[in-house]
């Protein structure tokens, strides 16, 4: 069941990098469309991943 599931994020992904690619080189609306999604949820992982990074390093600063 988890390989299920890893597998179909990880076919999410590729065909969100696709419709990236596709889109800076010109794709028709909807392909526009699933880039951006792409790129807001990748900016979404990066901050997220950033904040809990500086939590960890404030809590390990006031010890």
């Amino acid at each position: 069941m988890a390989v299920l599931v890893l597998s179909g994020i990880l076919v999410l992904a590729v065909g969100g990098c696709a419709c990236v690619v596709w889109a800076a080189r010109g794709g028709p609306r909807w392909v526009r469309a699933i880039a951006g999604a792409t790129l807001a949820a990748g900016e979404l992982v990066r901050h997220t991943g950033r904040a809990s990074r500086s939590r960890s390093q404030g809590s390990d600063s006031d010890g």
